[in-house]
């Protein structure tokens, strides 16, 4: 992994190439992070640098916390991150912005996704419903038979219920960076990704480009 950076999801949007034609993007407010530890392979067993962002009030964290955050001189931040990144360039307590990215390159982008609550099977799934004649009861969105009546007289595991839907990490892979505005600690990343408007997401260098 070459570059990360965490980040928080705007929204969507749409720019347009110098031909005219039109780029559907994921606006990220990316950064600024600061370094808050850097942690070595003689002394943690590996290498890795752990990222602070977004500010907050101290009375938001606990003691331990903001020592840690202290002893790294970085003000309270409410979301720490740990990337197993190269620390060459970087010091502790070091700020990393958007544009250790630039326009073109290929990114992993991490966050989690929607969360809809217990859902039933047409809404998790998109399962068709029953027939809404011919004697079918109350019954029209249920999720119908199950199994076999008596071999094997079990439903067999992964089978699609209702459930919990949503509020799952997900990464999408190989997104491609349209622009990098450093000013305003924005990047316009092709497509969607994962999460709702607000939330936190990871952005890494890609590992299959």
């Amino acid at each position: 992994m070459k570059n990360a950076i965490l980040g928080k999801k705007i929204g969507m949007s749409q720019i347009f190439t110098e031909t005219g034609v039109v780029i559907p993007v994921t606006v990220v407010e990316a950064g600024p992070c600061y370094v808050s530890q850097i942690k070595t392979e003689a002394v943690d067993g590996y290498n890795a640098v752990q990222l602070a962002f977004m500010d907050t009030k101290d009375s938001r964290l606990t003691k331990p916390a903001l020592g840690h955050l202290k002893k790294a001189g970085v003000t309270a931040k409410k979301y720490l991150k740990e990337f197993k990144i190269s620390a060459e360039g970087l010091a502790l307590g070091g700020e990393i912005k958007c544009d250790v990215f630039t326009a073109g390159d290929k990114v992993d982008v991490s966050g989690y996704t929607k969360g809809h609550g217990f859902s039933g099977n047409i809404q998790r799934w998109n399962a068709s419903r029953q027939p809404m004649t011919h004697g079918t009861g109350p019954v029209h969105r249920s999720p119908g038979s199950l199994s076999a009546n008596s071999t094997p007289s079990r439903v067999f595991k992964n089978h699609k219920l209702p459930g919990d839907w949503g509020d799952e990490k997900v990464t999408i892979q190989n997104l491609e960076i349209a622009k990098v505005d450093a000013d305003r600690n924005l990047i316009l990343i092709k497509g969607a990704i994962p999460g709702a408007k607000g939330s936190v997401v990871t952005i890494c260098s890609a590992i299959k480009a």
